[in-house]
């Protein structure tokens, strides 16, 4: 008989699932998500809110909500879809990288279609002289 283990990918290689004695249980992670429901929450009244007020300055009300959304981001990655630098995470960080760049081959892909679509056809008037 060998001295192999049963379930080699088992015993070699866990599954990046948090350890409930570590963290602190059920409790622990309720509070995790708690404080992530919070922080996402005040983000979202926060966008909405921040153009209603006079807090930021007309022009920079852009970059603020851009800030806003990326540290949303942020909190999402962190708290729910728990992304972290831990060496477990290596498959989870790749497949995020895969995701967003599929959605940003979609996005360019898409706005280069509709600009050679928006160079390449008539305008409106050149339409309607043609009909009469």
């Amino acid at each position: 008989m060998s001295d192999a283990p049963a379930n080699p990918i088992q015993d070699e290689d866990p599954p990046p699932v948090e350890d409930a004695a570590e963290d602190g249980g059920v409790r622990g992670a309720l509070i995790r998500y708690g404080i992530g429901l919070v922080l996402a929450t005040g983000l979202s009244a926060g966008s909405f809110l921040l153009p209603s007020t006079g807090l930021v300055y007309a022009p920079a009300l852009p970059v603020a909500l851009v800030v806003m959304a990326i540290a949303q981001m942020g909190v999402h990655l962190v708290f729910f879809l728990h992304i972290t630098t831990g060496p477990d995470n290596t498959n989870n960080v790749l497949a995020l990288a895969f995701g967003v760049l599929i959605v940003f081959l979609i996005m360019a892909g898409s706005l280069w279609i509709m600009a050679n679509l928006n160079h390449n056809m008539m305008s409106m008037t050149q339409i309607m002289s043609m009909q009469r």
